[in-house]
């Protein structure tokens, strides 16, 4: 086992047993709310972090991000598609960072913007980007005067 998966992968998998608490609250219904504005509706929300882990989990196969993946959208009124799906990016996603030794931990992600990052960095990234995530759910299921699991009052409110 790589040094980024004894360190960092209980991170990521504390994350993303999050992200499913929070669907195992939700219903279907729940993924149509919209905050009003032009906002995006809940199920979108959870659709465009889909996106983005999407995103990440394939610079970790390829070494380039790519932001075009867009997922049909018809996934984000659906609890179980979208737990489904979670589920297969996050297994992938933990398969090929496993696979890594930890010299290969040293290697580069081209990025769109220029700002190639070491792996361990886009981990951390995308770290960041979990968190902001729960941050919007967060908004959202205080809109929908929902509570907020436990597992979120602890971690990120």
């Amino acid at each position: 086992m790589n040094r980024l998966m004894q360190e960092k992968w209980p991170w990521i998998e504390g994350s993303n047993d999050m992200r499913t608490g929070l669907l195992d609250v939700l219903s279907d219904a729940d993924l149509a709310f919209n905050p009003g504005g032009q906002n995006k509706t809940l199920g979108a929300l959870f659709r465009e972090m889909g996106e983005i882990e999407h995103s990440y989990a394939q610079s970790f196969k390829t070494f380039k991000q790519d932001w075009d993946y867009r997922h049909d959208a018809a996934i984000e009124s659906s609890v179980a598609k979208l737990k489904a799906w979670f589920a297969e990016m996050d297994t992938a996603m933990k398969d090929t960072l496993d696979a890594f030794s930890d010299d290969d931990l040293k290697r580069t992600i081209v990025r769109p913007s220029g700002f190639d990052t070491p792996i361990e960095m886009q981990v951390d990234i995308y770290l960041q980007a979990l968190l902001m995530f729960f941050g919007k759910v967060t908004i959202f299921l205080r809109a929908m005067n929902k509570p907020l699991p436990p597992s979120l009052q602890e971690w990120v409110w």
